[in-house]
């Protein structure tokens, strides 16, 4: 339904939670980067800050003048379900999105409408894939969760990574994140509300491997690494238990260009021993705190949602992830880098996958799918073309 010989829909785009802060930075690439003809909206709670946008936005790209705004709160069915049956694509910049993102994936399941968001929480995901997966199956519709960074670049850079390496191989890659930024208010929340739901989500874990079809005659997976020294690197390797290695091994389960046995291991990378170990006694400190609602809402209020670094210090922002493969005998070195990580590169991978769903020829997939297999070489090509380097550093 969601295909271009599918039933015609009033817009190609929609961005919801267009006011807040990723969502102005989204809004301003689109009014920069969208075809002429795309036909894109923007979408949130409030028409007044809707229509303030508008005009700012306009200030710089004239046309946007005249980009429809609609109204919607993500809480309210009924508006969510007009606002799936009006797009091809919906992206969604509101979170966390295990309070506010039900009800929009919900209505885009069931409307055939191709849906990218920007979350990092394991247990909205795993509630989605229960809930959602076999009725947008049923639609066409594409749920493509993580396509800002998290966790499109280590996503990507793996298939990539892949990509140098022998086929119907048992293969090995690891990757090593490294980036300066700081992070703003509405990631906090998401993050101190995943750290704080321990329980919830791993019973939502728990839930998704009694109902996924299990994989035969192949294997994938991303263990949890231990710390050590990367001679590969020069750095001392951190392992990062985010959502980014869940979707790559769901990547790899996915398709066979992985190979028969694959395993995947993330980690943060850096530079100097004491900044190694404070960094794991404050990720330590900050989920303990984390487990106390009054302590959770005390760190929450530190920085509010909508808030985030200035133009300056985002323009001073990096992120590089570096990734070592192996298999069948060849070792391979590659590397995807950017410019700010959280904000201004996040808000070009989400707007880019909107339109590659929009727009690109893409093989044929419908359910929670993973960028990788969603979008794959046609979003990494995007991507590029954006200004973000996939690249081989050196290989043996």
């Amino acid at each position: 339904m969601n295909r271009a010989d599918g039933p015609e829909r009033a817009y190609d785009v929609v961005l919801f939670g267009a006011t807040g802060f990723v969502g102005e930075l989204v809004a301003e690439y689109l009014a920069g980067r969208a075809p002429a003809d795309c036909r894109w909206a923007l979408a949130g709670r409030s028409t007044a800050k809707l229509e303030r946008l508008r005009a700012r936005l306009a200030e710089r790209h004239p046309a946007a003048a005249d980009v429809p705004l609609l109204a919607a709160d993500a809480g309210d069915r009924a508006a969510m379900r007009e606002l799936a049956a009006s797009a091809r694509v919906v992206a969604t910049t509101v979170g966390p999105y295990v309070w506010y993102g039900g009800e929009l994936v919900a209505a885009c399941a069931d409307a055939g409408t191709d849906y990218v968001d920007l979350t990092g929480e394991p247990e909205f995901v795993d509630r989605t894939f229960l809930r959602h997966d076999a009725r947008a199956r049923e639609t066409g519709a594409r749920i493509v969760h993580a396509c800002g960074f998290d966790s499109v670049p280590h996503d990507l850079g793996v298939l990539f990574t892949v990509q140098q390496l022998p086929a119907d191989v048992p293969l090995r890659v690891d990757g090593f994140v490294r980036s300066n930024a700081l992070f703003s208010g509405g990631t906090l929340a998401s993050a101190l509300t995943a750290l704080g739901r321990g329980p919830q989500t791993l019973r939502a874990a728990r839930e998704r491997r009694l109902h996924e079809p299990r994989l035969l005659g192949r294997r994938a997976r991303a263990p949890l690494g231990a710390p050590r020294f990367s001679r590969e690197t020069g750095t001392w390797a951190l392992p990062l238990p985010s959502l980014d290695p869940r979707v790559v091994a769901r990547s790899a389960a996915a398709l066979e260009r992985y190979g028969p046995d694959f395993r995947y291991r993330h980690y943060a990378s850096v530079r100097r021993l004491p900044v190694a170990l404070g960094g794991t006694a404050a990720l330590g400190a900050v989920t303990a705190l984390a487990q106390v609602p009054a302590a959770r809402q005390w760190l929450m209020d530190r920085w509010e949602p909508g808030s985030g670094p200035d133009e300056p210090r985002r323009a001073r922002s990096w992120f590089t992830v570096r990734f070592v493969g192996e298999g069948g005998g060849r070792r391979v070195f590659t590397e995807v880098s950017g410019g700010d990580p959280g904000y201004g590169e996040t808000a070009k991978m989400l707007a880019e996958a909107a339109l590659c769903l929009a727009y690109d020829e893409l093989p044929v997939t419908a359910g929670q799918v993973t960028t990788a297999v969603a979008m794959g070489d046609a979003l990494t090509g995007r991507l590029r073309a954006a200004g973000i380097v996939f690249r081989v550093a050196d290989s043996r």
